[in-house]
């Protein structure tokens, strides 16, 4: 067990200091693709299924709560958490659409979109970034190392992390988010105290 426990976590080690050498140019971009939106009076829509669907949950926590510093609450939605709505339309149209309703809903042009899908191929959330760039709205996918993937090829900007396995991409995933809310809350806010 132990030698297995090493492994993963020297797997894990591995892809996050390949994302730090490989996609901080993007992530700064993302973050300051949220800032300039919150600057506007925009808000984060965010969406994913599965642990991603947590992944968006817990973000739009740490926004609309907060991540280090006490702050003016942040506008954030995670489109996987109301049960009523996502039957509803399940039941009424398809699970393809429960994302893409909410976005037509909600989306406003000063808006992000941030889609997260480990293959990149997730179709409920391809037909949300369709909408979203329909709408005018900002996207930003978040997937595995999939660059020619479907979510890659279809948002403004893609943060692809270099793995295939579904485990260490979503660690790369909340990783990743975890930087943009305090890149966000550092240039709206200031520094916080350490």
């Amino acid at each position: 067990m132990e030698a297995t426990i090493r492994t993963e976590l020297r797997k894990s080690r591995d892809v996050l200091t390949r994302l730090a050498d490989e996609l901080a140019p993007e992530i700064a971009r993302a973050a300051t693709t949220v800032v300039n939106s919150y600057r506007r009076g925009g808000k984060l829509l965010l969406a994913g299924n599965g642990g991603s669907a947590a992944d968006a949950q817990h973000v739009a926590g740490e926004l609309v709560g907060r991540f280090r510093q006490e702050r003016a609450p942040l506008p954030a939605i995670a489109l996987t958490t109301d049960t009523s709505v996502l039957t509803a339309i399940a039941n009424d149209y398809s699970v393809e659409d429960m994302f893409r309703r909410q976005v037509e809903a909600l989306g406003r042009e000063s808006d992000v979109f941030i889609g997260l899908s480990t293959s990149g191929a997730s179709p409920n959330v391809l037909a949300a970034v369709t909408a979203a760039r329909q709408l005018g709205l900002t996207t930003i996918g978040l997937t595995g190392d999939y660059p020619d993937s479907p979510l890659a090829r279809s948002v403004d900007l893609a943060l692809c992390v270099p793995s295939r396995e579904t485990p260490h991409i979503q660690e790369a995933h909340i990783c990743i988010l975890h930087t943009i809310c305090g890149l966000v809350e550092r240039e709206l806010f200031g520094r916080a105290q350490e």
